[in-house]
């Protein structure tokens, strides 16, 4: 019972923080929309700021299985993967309850970089860039950390545009450049694999 308690505040807090904003949402409405009262909800969250945490913490968790696994619903290879990102992106951003990315909308409520939540917000887009890093690689894109930040800001705009104007197709533009930025890593990747096989040819 008190797990589900605790569940249910934390649902309640992670509705109205996506939904209205961390700093327009007060514990007041927060113990209103669980069902219990300002008493119970310390029990659980020593402070405003834990629950916020908390929040970030479980939206990291959901959130990234949930995309895992439509990403690979959507594609197998590693390349294919990278743009059915923004395909997921947008199947997300097409829900009437989009209301943004919670990551960037709490980073831009809390702009102060030693900030805990500033800060937590900036890890999961590090742990986004680091995932398609790792697909990069296994395309042998040889500047896959490179590729990577280039897509992870590709799909932040994408995310902020469609935010700021509805149903404009920001996140089939990204995957246009997407495909551009792709094709010329791979390009640029093929040359020094290409003079390698010419110089072991010649010592051979």
């Amino acid at each position: 019972m008190a797990k589900n308690l605790q569940q249910r505040l934390l649902d309640a807090a992670t509705e109205l923080f996506y939904s209205q904003g961390i700093k327009a949402t007060g514990i007041d409405a927060i113990v209103k929309l669980a069902g219990t009262n300002k008493m119970t909800l310390y029990n659980y969250f020593s402070s405003k700021d834990e629950l916020v945490l908390a929040f970030l913490r479980k939206r990291d968790e959901d959130f990234t299985h949930w995309f895992v696994e439509q990403l690979n619903n959507k594609a197998e290879h590693p390349k294919d993967k990278i743009l059915a990102i923004f395909d997921v992106i947008e199947d997300w951003m097409s829900v009437p309850s989009f209301r943004g990315c919670a990551f960037i909308n709490a980073a831009a409520e809390f702009p102060v970089e030693g900030n805990p939540v500033h800060q937590l917000s900036a890890e999961f887009y590090d742990k986004f860039s680091a995932f398609i890093s790792g697909l990069a690689a296994a395309c042998g894109i040889v500047g896959h950390d490179s590729l990577a930040t280039q897509i992870t800001l590709l799909v932040e705009g994408a995310i902020v545009s469609e935010q700021m104007k509805r149903h404009a197709g920001a996140s089939r533009q990204a995957k246009r450049v997407a495909e551009i930025l792709i094709a010329t890593y791979q390009q640029a990747s093929a040359i020094p694999a290409a003079a390698n096989h010419h110089q072991t040819r010649t010592n051979e």
